[in-house]
């Protein structure tokens, strides 16, 4: 059983008055790759910051783990971030959206000042550099000017400085903006393998593409709150509980062919205008009482596919829960 390695408790932070944390409270466990995910400007960076002691929260707080107790009178492992800040330097490694690097130093220039500001000895410094540009794969430019690598290299030298002082937990703010889709996958594979390295990894993105496969569990960060925290499979059971039956008919009569089924395998029917939708944790069963309604009804079958949600429609359809919760709010506030 994995345990916390960082906590964070009743967070909240609001910039002139308007709130961007509202209560937030998780625990992140030692050697996952966690992902916050949600819109922009839903809080994600502000969230970052608050973990590695850039910005103070005005209620709540963050903790993190020590295992030199020895250090600290406490008994407890977990000791506040904004009280250990040199501890939380050593600790943590974070690579903001913004390059941090320096465009006129060489890659082997930009890790070694960076190294030095740990004061590491000369030997650790250079032990990690070598380690660190094997691992994201520039040892070949460690002579090459920054401002001269390509937008992957130079997004990869960002983790690299993030990494020179092998920190146990590394904070990457949209570590694939701006990337295209193949640069991106590479930079998720990297990922990866940072953190088969033992390194806790807190990625907050809005590319989904990947993360689903990737990320041991997944934060969804929406209207200053997490709305809800889990894995890939517990987020698709709690919203479709099952899976999605697609199906295109001839002459597609959508709303007829739904109100034709009924049964109690079936747990939600949407019509979509060019198909029509129906989830079930039974698809086996129920695509035979489709066949014969769909017979009854004369329609022909054009198309017929079983799928399990992505996590593009998990956040979609969060959002939109959110936004129909927030709409009916609104409506109780005008009638009152």
């Amino acid at each position: 059983m994995k345990k916390p390695i960082i906590k964070i408790d009743k967070v909240k932070k609001a910039f002139n008055g308007n709130v961007v944390l509202d209560g937030i409270s998780i625990e992140i466990e030692e050697n996952e790759i966690f992902a916050i995910i949600g819109g922009s400007g839903t809080g994600k960076t502000t969230l970052l910051n608050t973990i590695i002691g850039f910005l103070r929260p005005d209620s709540g707080e963050v903790f993190f783990k020590d295992d030199n107790i020895f250090e600290t009178s406490s008994t407890s492992q977990f000791r506040p971030v904004l009280e250990n800040i040199e501890t939380v330097k050593r600790k943590f490694g974070f690579a903001a959206q913004s390059p941090s690097f320096y465009s006129k130093l060489t890659v082997f220039e930009n890790l070694d000042y960076f190294a030095a500001l740990y004061n590491l000895t000369t030997e650790a410094r250079l032990t990690n550099i070598n380690t660190i540009l094997d691992l994201v794969e520039l040892d070949k430019a460690r002579d090459v000017q920054a401002k001269n690598l390509s937008g992957g290299m130079q997004r990869r030298l960002d983790m690299a400085c993030a990494l020179v002082h092998d920190p146990d937990i590394l904070i990457l703010d949209e570590p694939t903006s701006d990337l295209d889709p193949m640069l991106a996958r590479h930079i998720w594979k990297l990922i990866e393998k940072i953190n088969k390295r033992g390194t806790t990894i807190i990625v907050a993105t809005h590319d989904l593409s990947e993360i689903e496969t990737i990320c041991t569990r997944i934060a969804i960060l929406s209207n200053a709150k997490i709305e809800h925290t889990g894995t890939m499979h517990e987020l698709t059971s709690m919203l479709s509980r099952g899976l999605e039956i697609h199906l295109e008919t001839y002459p597609g009569n959508y709303d007829k062919i739904l109100k034709h089924l009924k049964d109690p395998l079936i747990t939600e029917k949407e019509n979509r205008g060019n198909k029509c939708v129906i989830h079930t944790a039974k698809p086996q069963k129920v695509l035979l009482k489709i066949l014969n309604a769909l017979s009854e009804l004369d329609e022909t079958l054009m198309e017929v596919n079983i799928t399990k949600l992505s996590l593009s429609d998990v956040f979609s359809k969060i959002t939109k829960k959110r936004m129909k919760k927030d709409e009916d709010k609104q409506n109780n506030k005008k009638e009152h």
